[in-house]
């Protein structure tokens, strides 16, 4: 009987490990981006480092809980639980809190809930749910257009909530989908949309236009010399020259001000040095001060709550989308480095786990879950060192914020349970 539960409960320890390791190392980073170096007490309710070892706490709750329910659970209700979530974001449009110019919170007692981060290992159940089922076929149209419709669903949503850092997480459902076998041509199609897209700001969007009906046309008339196959061409060249001006159109007719000076900056589309420079003081005083904080910590760092522009406080936003600047200036470059690698080990490990599952849903379910982190994390660091433009996504595990660790405690421990479930079968 012990050797039978001994195998029952058996987990994935070095998941857990890792897990346990960013979220301890986060919450040493909150501590000091947080205080400004006096005595701390832990548990000050009224300081966010108290908050958030709360936060810690209940998270505990949580992955018990989860673990304690039966796997085939979350495949079961899969579509109850993503419906649920559509209708929490639902629900903000009429009783939403409006905080830093989104609508994307529930006020309850004294602290804030976001929906959209349980949002996402919603969606992740229910695509694997859809993905898995018999009578689906990835490779079919019919059925890449409903699972595309299960991502974008939630994806519109937060989208019209004014958050559009959460909404572009949703594209991390690609990586997923490629996995599962759509055809490669979806691939080549995301990267040239992307290339038009920014060509038509880069470039404008009538030059980029003619550009890329022409190269359509010579490539079909003269490289695969189907003269006959007039109607693709002329198909193709109509999308292209609709998504070039519709780029143009949401950039200067639905971005907000801010969402365009990010962008102009990135791409420098100001042509004025001037001007150009101006915009830079004015809306990169974030990215600009965090670049300084991450140098300043050199190879070796300065020492935990050593951090002058830590405690200092010159850096806004340090405890959630800009934690990072915390790690390089007070851990340096090792320290730096060592985040990285728990990461790239965390996602290699889910990655690895996936390729071992049993059944197609876990597997789905854990490409979901890896692609889901890979995005948070790679577009958190890059915003902060300044390689991308300012997109307001926590680091997972690491950032301050009750729903945003648990959002992802959640997404991360049903993929362990669903492992342990692989591991215990006999």
């Amino acid at each position: 009987m012990y050797r039978e539960n001994t195998r029952r409960f058996k987990l994935d320890w070095i998941t857990i490990i890792l897990f346990l390791l960013l979220v301890c190392f986060g919450w040493l980073n909150i501590l000091s981006a947080s205080s400004s170096g006096e005595i701390v007490s832990y548990f000050d309710m009224g300081e966010r480092y108290g908050k958030q070892l709360v936060f810690m706490l209940f998270t505990l709750v949580l992955i018990i809980l989860v673990l304690s329910i039966e796997a085939k659970f979350y495949e079961r209700f899969a579509s109850i639980i993503y419906l649920a979530s559509m209708l929490s974001l639902l629900g903000l449009f009429v009783f939403g809190k409006h905080v830093n110019g989104a609508t994307s919170w529930y006020a309850i007692g004294g602290m804030t809930i976001q929906p959209s981060e349980f949002a996402k290992f919603a969606t992740a159940l229910a695509v694997a749910k859809y993905i898995s089922d018999l009578q689906t076929n990835i490779k079919d149209l019919k059925d890449q257009i409903k699972t595309s419709l299960i991502v974008l669903v939630p994806a519109i949503l937060i989208l019209l909530q004014n958050d559009a850092g959460s909404t572009l997480v949703y594209a991390s459902f690609f990586f997923v989908f490629y996995r599962e076998g759509i055809p490669q041509i979806y691939l080549i199609i995301g990267l040239i949309l992307l290339v038009l897209a920014v060509s038509s700001l880069k470039f404008l969007a009538l030059p980029t236009a003619i550009g890329a009906t022409t190269i359509i046309f010579l490539h079909y008339f003269f490289i695969r010399k189907r003269k006959k196959q007039i109607f693709q061409p002329i198909l193709i060249s109509v999308m292209s020259i609709g998504l070039v001006f519709g780029v143009q159109f949401f950039y200067k007719n639905i971005l907000q001000k801010h969402q365009q000076d990010r962008i102009t900056l990135w791409l420098r589309l100001e042509k004025d040095p001037v001007k150009l420079e101006q915009m830079k003081k004015s809306i990169s005083y974030n990215l600009n001060e965090s670049e300084k904080a991450i140098g300043s910590g050199e190879f070796w760092g300065k020492g935990f709550m050593e951090g002058t522009r830590t405690t200092g406080k010159f850096v806004p936003e340090q405890d959630t989308d800009y934690i990072f600047s915390t790690v390089g200036e007070e851990w340096g470059f090792l320290g730096s480095s060592l985040v990285v690698i728990l990461f790239v080990l965390l996602i290699l490990r889910i990655l690895f786990l996936a390729e071992q599952q049993k059944s197609q849903f876990s597997r789905v379910y854990g490409y979901s879950v890896a692609s889901i982190l890979f995005f948070h994390f790679f577009i958190n660091i890059g915003m902060v060192m300044g390689l991308i433009p300012t997109i307001g996504i926590p680091l997972p595990f690491f950032s301050y914020g009750g729903s945003s660790l648990w959002g992802f405690t959640l997404l991360l421990f049903i993929f362990i349970k669903l492992d342990s479930n692989r591991i215990n079968e006999w």
